[in-house]
């Protein structure tokens, strides 16, 4: 049927369902990635199907990583098609990379809950026909898998800011497919760290520091930029102290620390890694330190993670203020978390769509909540705010 229409068919379009909608929602490894593209991308975007994807449910299960033997078969050439097939190019590719640049600005100054869909639609019909194209040259093709398994994974990252986690992990299987595909170690680590931090947020600490240790492993740190080393091996930190490996964590930081200082201007560094400097660096040190139980130390990098961001990528930066509230209030300072708070509010009030900058809030009522009784006018005048802001976004 695909090769009579000339476009890829799915098992569902021909009727051939899962027996239930949790065994169809459950991110497998073994499904072919076009397959995957094309169903994953039809079911989210369709409003009569999209119920089966919004009522799945993370799957600690898919978080165990296929052996080598796969990696190898997804990495090797893939036949040719006899069939004649639009001619893909390097200007292809080079167009695909610069809208996943633009999703990807929007996504950090104002959330998740901007323009995913869109990001979904074009990776859905304008990507997926590409990655069906004809290549003049394996490199082509492997540029172009590794093109869509980017744009996949930003679909995946805008998710899971929204909150919605079964969805993003659907995305980000995908996209580590693609990368795979591709034979693209560095941007399968970037994913990998993408799903390893979705993990340690989700209560899931183990799972988190398999999928950290497999994103630094060969030739995935090796080859990987210095700005990228650093991210992956930040987050990797955090699920060493996460796990109780308390050591091993201060000896990865530092070794972030070192990664990020190597890099520089004359570094050609990949798009995706643009976000981060030194007050991610910062904010995700300030996250270990956290785990680490040095809520002093975490404290001061969540200050200079806001000093030195400022509001440039306002998501992070309200999330980041959301944190730095909290830190306050272990040790005591009423005053300088309300302050803080007050900020966030005002920033992500500004235009910011993102569930987990909105969870810093929810998370700040509840801690608040003993002293609400108390009748303190900063506590009470935050509280009120914050419970407006509540009750009329989602």
């Amino acid at each position: 049927m695909s090769r009579r229409l000339q476009r890829l068919v799915t098992p569902r379009e021909l009727g051939f369902t899962a027996a239930n909608a949790q065994e169809h929602n459950a991110p497998g490894w073994q499904t072919d990635p076009l397959t995957e593209l094309a169903e994953l991308g039809g079911t989210d975007l369709d409003l009569g199907r999209r119920h089966l994807l919004t009522n799945a449910v993370y799957s600690t299960a898919a978080l165990t990583l296929p052996g080598q033997q796969w990696w190898d078969t997804m990495a090797a050439p893939q036949p040719a098609e006899t069939r004649p097939r639009h001619r893909i190019g390097p200007a292809d590719i080079e167009t695909v990379r610069d809208l996943t640049a633009a999703f990807s600005r929007v996504d950090q100054q104002r959330g998740g809950g901007h323009g995913r869909k869109a990001v979904v639609q074009y990776l859905k019909t304008d990507v997926a026909a590409l990655l069906q194209g004809s290549f003049s040259t394996e490199s082509v093709q492997r540029d172009m898998f590794s093109a869509a398994g980017e744009l996949a994974y930003l679909a995946g990252w805008m998710a899971f800011d929204n909150s919605e986690h079964a969805l993003a992990q659907r995305y980000f299987v995908l996209a580590v497919k693609l990368a795979a595909r591709a034979d693209d170690p560095p941007l399968t680590a970037h994913i990998l760290r993408a799903m390893a931090h979705q993990a340690l947020d989700l209560g899931a600490p183990k799972q988190a520091l398999d999928l950290s240790t497999a994103s630094i492993d060969g030739p995935r740190y090796a080859n990987a930029t210095p700005r990228e080393r650093a991210l992956t091996g930040v987050v990797h930190a955090r699920a060493l102290a996460t796990n109780g490996h308390n050591q091993a964590a201060a000896r990865t930081l530092l070794q972030a620390e070192d990664d990020l200082t190597s890099a520089d201007a004359g570094t050609p560094e990949p798009h995706r890694t643009f976000f981060f400097g030194e007050a991610s660096l910062a904010h995700e040190t300030a996250r270990t330190l956290t785990a680490l139980g040095d809520t002093p130390g975490a404290l001061r990098h969540y200050q200079h993670s806001i000093r030195t961001r400022g509001t440039t990528f306002r998501r992070t930066h309200a999330v980041t203020l959301g944190y730095l509230g909290a830190a306050h209030l272990t040790q005591a300072n009423l005053e300088e978390a309300c302050t803080v708070w007050t900020t966030a509010l005002d920033t992500i009030e500004n235009g910011v769509h993102s569930a987990r900058a909105r969870q810093t809030i929810t998370d700040m009522r509840n801690v608040l909540s003993p002293y609400r009784h108390r009748k303190i006018p900063l506590v009470t005048d935050l509280d009120t705010r914050a419970a407006h802001y509540l009750a009329h976004t989602r």
